[in-house]
């Protein structure tokens, strides 16, 4: 479904070009839910922006089902660390976004929706009115009106405290489960990336490259205190903490 090939990404700064992304290689199959975990400026946020056409200044190839991605489409859904919702609109409104709840094709899929993101009876309530778990689900509930066919979540709980941050982990793989959208997530927390992800892509920085991709071998629902969950916790820890090594040619190529 999605195909990124040689991509390289660089930025220009005052003291010269820096290499955010370097010889990234991916090949993501439809309805997989990848994360993305690395320490700070290794370009995990910029590889989900390119992936979104938000940024196309980069060298390489990225493609979605065979097509070049050129820019922003309905195609590819986008949700940020905050919920960005309109104040002023209620919950359905803000779901709908530009389209009109007249419509009873819209009507219908936003009621779906909030059945889906379970925001019964807040359809008239305001963003001030929400906890920050319910503001990231209208958010997600909106993402995905228009029925992408990527989801890309950069670090959208990182805002969160820990009880509603596992809540949301919970009510996003139910999401997962019954829409069966492609998912890639971008993270700082390991317990968050294995126990949503089916496979875990590790990423160093300077450049960013991809040092790994690990496969998480556990039925869902997963169970954190789990035995096999801590022995893959363990592992993807093991190599997020290896001292860092150049990029590789071969390393992501598919997963």
């Amino acid at each position: 479904m999605l195909t990124i090939e040689r991509l390289n990404k660089t930025f220009a700064a005052p003291s010269g070009p820096v290499v955010a992304l370097s010889n990234i290689r991916l090949q993501v199959e439809r309805g997989q839910f990848i994360t993305f975990i690395g320490p700070s400026g290794c370009g995990k946020s910029t590889l989900l922006k390119i992936v979104a056409g938000l940024d196309t200044a980069y060298e390489g190839t990225v493609e979605l089902n065979g097509k070049a991605i050129t820019g922003p489409s309905i195609e590819k859904g986008f949700i940020f660390q905050e919920p960005r919702l309109f104040p002023w609109l209620t919950v359905e409104k803000n779901i709908a976004a530009n389209l009109s709840l007249r419509s009873a094709d819209v009507r219908r899929r936003v009621d779906e929706l909030i059945e889906l993101v379970r925001l019964k009876g807040f359809e008239k309530a305001y963003p001030k009115e929400l906890s920050g778990g319910m503001a990231q689900r209208v958010a997600i509930a909106r993402a995905l009106l228009r029925k992408p066919e990527i989801l890309l979540l950069d670090e959208p709980f990182g805002a969160l405290d820990a009880f509603t941050r596992s809540h949301m982990q919970e009510a996003l793989l139910d999401i997962w489960q019954n829409s069966r959208t492609t998912m890639l997530f971008v993270t700082h927390d390991l317990d968050e990336a294995v126990f949503l992800g089916e496979k875990v892509v590790i990423m160093n920085p300077r450049p960013g490259h991809i040092r790994n991709v690990i496969g998480i071998d556990l039925p869902y629902p997963r169970k954190r205190t789990g035995a096999s969950f801590q022995e893959l916790r363990s592992r993807v820890l093991g190599e997020f903490e290896k001292v860092e090594s150049p990029p590789q040619t071969d390393v992501g190529a598919g997963i």
